[in-house]
């Protein structure tokens, strides 16, 4: 029997958003999964903003897309997944359902292996992560992209179109003008005219897995798609002090104007999150601050 619950489990990040709950995961399951039925469910609290994860007995996870822009990630995640999986480095979480709306709840959703793992600091994780991490990139790059027109929200062709609620979110900020100016220099680099890669497009600390310091998984694919490699360059500043960052780098032969439009997406993701998850989603909006720490130490060495 499961215990009572309350309708949500963590406080609410989005307006309208779709309330999960153990109860939920549980007919979801019943229903749709009947051989995973009366494994033990466990609300997993994460840096995530797009997703609800329920852990299902020890080998398992449900993950309920919970806000409208999500909707649509499970079909992507698991297509992503499947494509891409068995030519990666690093742990992801292998697909084993993808769930139908019902029962309430209005999306599809997916089941995925649970990956063993825990997020870190920087200051947590071994020397050779952004090796690894970087092993990772080249070979996510390197698989054939064969047509494929997933478009990711960071890492596409059209950074400018950030552009009004990136200077918004600054003032917002305090307005910095150095901020201001990192952006401005992201819109001006030249922009990638090389074909599309396949991205992640979201690596940041919520989404890096790490057992006894090594990295060993990344998960949430939701986002992923084929696009400019710079999007992919975020965690030099999403996750790395200064000499991670210079680490990371020379593993990765991108030219400066690449770097630029890197930095560009990172200030995008962080200025953006700060101001909206400051008081509902803490891991992310330190993932946010660590971001425009790095962006402004790096430019005043």
């Amino acid at each position: 029997m499961l215990p009572a619950v309350a309708p949500v489990l963590h406080a609410s990040m989005h307006d309208g958003e779709v309330a999960t709950n153990v109860s939920l995961v549980d007919e979801l399951i019943r229903t749709q999964f009947p051989r995973w039925h009366g494994l033990p469910i466990t609300h997993v609290r994460h840096g995530g903003t797009s997703h609800a994860i329920y852990r299902l007995g020890d080998e398992l996870a449900v993950r309920l897309p919970h806000r409208d822009w999500s909707t649509g990630q499970a079909e992507r995640e698991t297509a992503v997944l499947r494509l891409l999986t068995r030519h990666l480095p690093i742990a992801v979480p292998e697909p084993v359902g993808l769930g139908e709306p019902g029962s309430g709840f209005p999306s599809r959703w997916t089941v995925v292996r649970w990956l063993p793992g825990d997020t870190a600091t920087v200051g947590a994780v071994r020397e050779d992560t952004p090796v690894r991490l970087a092993e990772l990139i080249h070979a996510l790059q390197g698989i054939e992209v064969n047509g494929q027109q997933w478009v990711p929200h960071r890492g596409n062709a059209h950074q400018e179109k950030g552009d009004d609620r990136v200077r918004e979110c600054i003032a917002e900020l305090g307005g910095d003008q150095r901020l201001v100016d990192l952006w401005q220099e992201a819109l001006d680099a030249p922009r990638w005219d090389g074909p599309g890669r396949w991205l992640h497009a979201d690596l940041h600390g919520g989404n890096l897995l790490f057992t006894d310091g090594e990295l060993t998984g990344v998960v949430d694919w939701g986002c992923a798609g084929v696009g400019d490699p710079a999007g992919d360059l975020m965690p030099a500043w999403l996750f790395f002090d200064e000499p991670g960052r210079r680490a990371f780098r020379r593993e990765l032969s991108f030219d400066d104007a690449t770097w630029r439009r890197a930095r560009g997406w990172a200030l995008h993701l962080a200025v953006l999150g700060l101001p909206y998850y400051r008081d509902t989603n803490p891991v992310f909006a330190d993932i946010c601050r660590h971001t425009l720490h790095q962006l402004l130490a790096e430019r005043a060495g």
